[in-house]
């Protein structure tokens, strides 16, 4: 076991170098601090009576990305901009609200597998990343776009028609889609790093709201699974 990790320690060594070791350090810092964010914020939903998910914190999410995206880093405003990131994330978190209801009152197991499956998907695309050739993934980017072009289409479509296949094509497409940006955006983060983007804030926004989809997804991939389960004994 300690030969494998030794070895596995040592491939992050010879792929990465020093300085984007220590970025992406940075960013997983942030991206640590943002999911705990937004935790925060869906406790905050269940145990507030002030502050919980609606129309008003939608455009305050929006507003506070808005906040990040317009705010360049000139290495002197970390903290306001990590002040927007956590301030999205826990919006985000807080958004989360309703849906943890839904879910609470059917299985609250549910939150923890989900929350589980994602570590284990988030975490093994991103290995997967880092160990790959540098730039070797890139080239999924327009194919990623593409892809989520098509998703945005079938759901603005299905806001008419109500077909349940429009609507499952959206949910296993979107895991799938977000599984493919995990591993493109960190290979994008060591691209423009390189390219002399030090911006570790604004990067670890990209893997958060990867993080937060697959996350989602998951959630009601499993709700619908034991909603099924739950008719079916019922029959």
């Amino acid at each position: 076991m300690a030969a494998m990790y030794k070895t596995f320690v040592n491939s992050f060594t010879n792929r990465l170098e020093l300085p984007v070791r220590q970025h992406l350090k940075n960013v997983y810092a942030c991206l640590s601090m943002s999911t705990v964010a937004a935790a925060v914020g869906v406790y905050v939903h269940f145990y507030s009576q002030f502050l919980q998910a609606n129309m008003l914190t939608t455009l305050g999410t929006f507003g506070l990305l808005y906040g990040l995206m317009s705010t360049p880093d000139n290495g002197k405003n970390q903290k306001l901009r990590l002040g927007y990131l956590l301030g999205f994330a826990f919006l985000s978190g807080l958004g989360l609200g309703p849906l943890f209801q839904t879910i609470i009152a059917i299985n609250p197991s549910i939150i923890m597998t989900a929350l589980i499956g994602t570590t284990v998907i988030f975490v093994s695309f991103s290995i997967s990343a880092l160990l790959a050739e540098r730039g070797y993934w890139l080239y999924l980017g327009g194919t990623l776009i593409w892809l989520l072009s098509i998703i945005v289409m079938l759901s603005f479509i299905n806001l008419f028609l109500r077909w349940s296949l429009f609507y499952q094509a959206h949910l296993y497409g979107g895991l799938f889609l977000m599984c493919g940006f995990v591993i493109y955006d960190t290979q994008l983060i060591i691209e423009k790093f390189h390219a002399g983007s030090k911006d570790f804030v604004l990067h670890s926004l990209d893997l958060f709201v990867d993080f937060i989809d697959i996350f989602r997804h998951l959630l009601i991939i499993l709700e619908q699974k034991e909603s099924s389960k739950d008719q079916r004994k019922r029959k």
